[in-house]
């Protein structure tokens, strides 16, 4: 498959809701009766982007900033207040039957999973509803069980599994009908390394292999800087970035964290970087490698009495967010 063409585009979009104001004391309530007080809340405020076919792009925002609202617009649970919105050339709002052939969507605090009844009665359920052709339905089911090892799952009530198992299975679920385009909302909340780690392999693999257009929202932003070679942010209802990882830490300073762990002395001397934490003869220094050149920093450590050992590392990407958010406020 190509991976020429646009999979979405959002055109000045902005979504307002009306949030009824209500109050408890009989005086408030009367009041409420005789003239009723709604909030009008600006979700999405002129939002633009566009996401190309086979791309792996992060969406990533403060609670609030519009994220949810974005992924329910895009898969036409919600309608915009103003602007247009196209998902594989087709309207949302107009064309969601036909979308959702050929789109797939995750909440990770839902499920599409009967309840009460073994998971392979929920993927035989999808298959007769969807209309999914039985070699398409076969091939899909033998791979989704091969790489996300829910083999032992089948014949498991869904009430039965644990979260990380239930993520696969409700992710299995979603790619039955190989979507060309997949929406994550939160997809690795609440689950353990090994669950997570199996979750974000499996997406770079099926965005490497199968061309598969994925868009992802999540607070935790190391993951997101695994997975994703794009970032949009999004704060206060507007876009406030789209672009690398890299980039992002370009506009912070590109903070470096220098860990240097010593021989029982005390702390290395460094001009250049700002001490952010210390237990037993390690210290972890932050240093903005975009003024100090590496060589220097290391000029410096050389001359420091002690040293057992030196590691450099990129700053967490939440550092450089958090930073970031600070400013956009």
């Amino acid at each position: 498959m190509s991976r020429a063409g646009t999979a979405v585009s959002v055109k000045n979009i902005t979504k307002v809701f009306a949030q009824w104001q209500r109050e408890n004391d009989v005086k408030g309530l009367i009041k409420n009766l005789l003239k009723p007080q709604k909030k009008i809340i600006s979700a999405l405020d002129d939002v633009s982007f566009s996401v190309k076919r086979g791309e792996f792009v992060a969406y990533a925002g403060p609670n609030g900033a519009g994220k949810s609202t974005t992924m329910k617009l895009l898969a036409g649970m919600l309608q915009p207040t103003k602007g247009s919105i196209s998902v594989l050339g087709m309207s949302p709002d107009k064309e969601r039957i036909k979308i959702m052939s050929r789109l797939g969507v995750l909440f990770g605090n839902r499920t599409e999973l009967w309840w009460d009844h073994p998971v392979s009665q929920s993927f035989e359920w999808k298959k007769v509803v969807w209309d999914i052709p039985g070699d398409v339905y076969e091939r899909n089911i033998k791979m989704l069980i091969e790489l996300l090892g829910i083999d032992d799952l089948l014949k498991t009530f869904a009430r039965e599994l644990s979260l990380g198992q239930r993520m696969r299975a409700d992710l299995a679920m979603m790619l039955l009908h190989s979507p060309e385009l997949i929406l994550l909302d939160e997809p690795t909340l609440g689950l353990d390394v090994v669950a997570k780690r199996q979750m974000i392999d499996f997406l770079k693999k099926i965005n490497r292999e199968n061309n598969v257009t994925i868009i992802v929202t999540s607070h935790d932003m190391d993951d997101l800087e695994e997975m994703a070679q794009r970032i949009l942010m999004i704060t206060g209802g507007k876009i406030a970035y789209d672009g690398s990882f890299d980039g992002l830490r370009d506009i912070t300073g590109n903070l470096t964290r220098l860990t240097v762990t010593m021989d029982g002395a005390a702390a290395p001397r460094l001009d250049c970087g700002r001490l952010v934490s210390h237990a037993s003869g390690v210290y972890e220094f932050e240093v903005d490698v975009a003024k100090t050149p590496i060589k220097q920093l290391l000029k410096q450590l050389s001359e420091a009495d002690g040293i057992k050992d030196v590691e450099i590392n990129k700053a967490p990407i939440e550092q450089v967010i958090a930073g970031l958010y600070t400013v956009w406020k």
